[in-house]
């Protein structure tokens, strides 16, 4: 009966001043967020008044009318150039921190991302593939390449489902090492296509590879927003479940969840808003893995809050990530991939050899 108990205590509700602290945080956090978007839209090669910004975007509320005390330019600016590359920025965030933590919850381990069973290769490849047919110049233009990733990223990861299925389960350690197996193969094909493209073309590859918002208007964002937040609404609905799934698949079936059910269901949408996600701006690392654990480490690791939270926390951190990636250098721009292997490759070393020492 001790082990009952244990899974009643994190899965079932808490008490009130627990989730008041909780919601409140969130709260917190969206406050933040929506300031974040104000600073990242008025920062760049033209500075933009934080207070003009606010009107700018107050001004498009049907019952608000605002005197304009700003130009045509600047209006184009903030609403044509730079407000949908931080909301992708932040869409693209809460995508693969959610993904993550829900394959940290999946696997039980800490160190899982949303890149594990092959999304990343896969929608590499496909992109690839997308730079190197005949149409490649305009390909972008018309959605190809994203296309192609965001085919490239589901068809490995139903790959990878279909080696580690045995018969109606789907052992985790299994999808583990099929994933790992296909990422390197896939990951081979991708260097020897970039080795041999050459030019232009070799160079769009890796750019495209390294992470990059840059060129992002609405329309992208108009497809990958809707894909992002509805999948994200119904991983948050399993939270409770991944909270039992924590001690053992076993018990789990035992007090009613049905395991093989929900893993099937999460693995399915953590994927498809990870290949959303990186069909447009390419392969951005670590952050499926240092935002959950952030989290986790200061506000635990209930998952009825840890998504919700990761979320937001990752929206805030990427869209921080692009403004450091386009200004630090300006007026040349860093692939945002590198300013997150920056910030992530230190904390999964952490990670790493915190688990180490927790094993031993």
């Amino acid at each position: 009966m001790r082990f009952i108990s244990r899974i009643r205590a994190k899965a079932m509700p808490v008490g009130p001043t627990y989730r008041h602290s909780h919601v409140l945080s969130l709260v917190l956090l969206l406050g933040i967020l929506l300031l974040v978007i104000v600073l990242a839209t008025s920062v760049g090669s033209v500075k933009i008044p934080m207070g003009q910004i606010w009107r700018i975007l107050l001004n498009k509320l049907p019952w608000v009318n605002f005197v304009s005390d700003w130009s045509a330019g600047t209006q184009t600016i903030v609403l044509n150039l730079r407000l949908p590359r931080v909301l992708l920025a932040g869409t693209v965030g809460m995508a693969l921190s959610v993904a993550g933590a829900t394959y940290q919850g999946l696997f039980r381990n800490p160190l899982a991302d949303a890149y594990l069973i092959g999304v990343a290769q896969g929608a590499a490849l496909g992109a690839v593939i997308g730079f190197l047919v005949p149409v490649a110049g305009v390909a972008y233009v018309y959605g190809l390449i994203p296309s192609f990733a965001f085919t490239g990223a589901m068809l490995s990861v139903l790959v990878v489902y279909g080696l580690a299925r045995v018969g109606k389960t789907l052992p985790m350690s299994t999808l583990i090492l099929a994933g790992v197996a296909l990422g390197a193969l896939l990951g081979a094909v991708v260097s020897y296509l970039t080795l041999t493209s050459g030019g232009n073309t070799a160079r769009g590859i890796l750019f495209w590879l390294s992470g990059s918002f840059n060129l992002v208007q609405w329309r992208e964002l108009h497809i990958v927003f809707p894909v992002v937040f509805a999948g994200s609404l119904m991983i948050m609905l399993f939270g409770r479940s991944l909270n039992i799934m924590q001690l053992d698949e076993e018990q789990a079936q035992q007090l009613g969840v049905y395991v093989e059910r929900i893993k099937i269901i999460l693995l399915v949408i953590a994927t498809l808003i990870t290949a959303a996600a990186v069909s447009f701006v390419g392969i951005i690392g670590f952050v499926g893995i240092i935002i959950p654990h952030i989290v986790r480490l200061i506000w635990g690791p209930d998952y009825r809050f840890l998504l919700p939270l990761s979320m937001v926390c990752g929206a805030i951190f990427l869209i921080l990530a692009d403004l450091l990636a386009r200004t630090l250098m300006a007026p040349a721009e860093i692939p945002i991939g590198v300013i997150t292997a920056l910030a992530g490759a230190p904390f999964f070393l952490y990670l790493l050899r915190r688990k180490a020492r927790m094993l031993f």
